[in-house]
């Protein structure tokens, strides 16, 4: 099977690099006029596939708002992950799970093996029970040809008291975690590597290295979390290139108008290009 970082590559090059976040959380639900049960939240997860098509790189359901509901919104999301499969973008799964041992290994069959109903193109996860305890993940993206994107540095506050404290090698935690990732990516061969991490675009001064990576940074945090294409180059400096910048509420509250939303889409992909386009070409940082 293609490798996931293979496929991303191809998938950024045609259409860009932007990510759009799936989150039906109840207020946006409430503004797009939907009742907050499983008919809105289907309503509302296909109209956003709809109305975007093939015009975004990948789509980021967050777990979360399909889970509350049960059964019946786990149902929502497999139903949505077919759809987003028919565009032809990718979907990256917003789990952040992390654990250990045989419970890892059933994560991963539960998101990343092609047989599951829930298998995305790649998932979020959570390394702070060590990045080893991922080895399960990881092993069975590399079978499958899916993606890992684990957490480093968060943009929320309460992430630096863990991500930021100081190993015994004088290493941030967040630090090791970034060089594991590009170890591994070192180690594929590939050009593009299918271990990503996920670094906040909010996250300013952050002295970490990541221009080592060799694999893809999902960077949350565009519009409604204060960040602007703008602050991309600053944040990721000689980075930039491997940047998937992620948005949600910014286009999500243009709906439910299917143009507006692919406007508010365009727009944004449009002054992500701007401000990536002398990096990838080699003449910015």
């Amino acid at each position: 099977m293609t490798p996931f970082g293979d496929r991303l590559s191809a998938a950024v090059a045609a259409r860009g690099p932007l990510v759009v976040g799936i989150d039906p959380h109840p207020p946006l639900l409430a503004s797009w006029g939907l009742s907050a049960d499983v008919a809105g939240l289907e309503r509302f997860a296909l109209t956003v596939v709809d109305a975007l098509g093939d015009g975004v790189a990948a789509y980021k359901p967050q777990s979360a708002f399909f889970e509350r509901f049960g059964s019946r919104g786990i149902a929502v999301l497999e139903r949505l992950l077919a759809a987003v499969r028919d565009t032809g973008a990718l979907s990256v799964l917003d789990v952040k799970r992390g654990d250990i041992g045989s419970t890892t290994a059933g994560y991963a069959d539960a998101y990343l093996h092609p047989d599951s109903p829930l298998a995305a193109d790649a998932m979020t996860a959570s390394p702070f029970l060590g990045y080893g305890s991922l080895r399960p993940l990881l092993a069975a993206a590399a079978e499958h040809g899916r993606g890992v994107f684990v957490l480093a540095l968060t943009s929320n506050p309460e992430g630096a008291a863990v991500q930021r404290a100081v190993g015994p090698d004088g290493r941030t935690v967040a630090q090791a975690v970034l060089d594991a990732a590009a170890a591994d990516n070192a180690a594929s061969g590939r050009p593009l590597g299918s271990v990503g991490v996920v670094v906040g675009a909010t996250v300013r001064d952050h002295g970490h290295r990541l221009d080592h990576l060799r694999g893809p940074i999902l960077a949350p945090g565009l519009g409604a979390q204060g960040a602007g294409a703008a602050d991309l180059p600053a944040v990721f400096g000689a980075a930039l290139p491997l940047v998937l910048p992620a948005v949600s509420r910014e286009v999500l509250a243009a709906g439910p108008d299917r143009v507006a939303l692919r406007t508010a889409a365009q727009r944004l992909s449009a002054d992500v290009h701007t401000v990536r386009a002398p990096a990838v070409t080699g003449t910015g940082r």
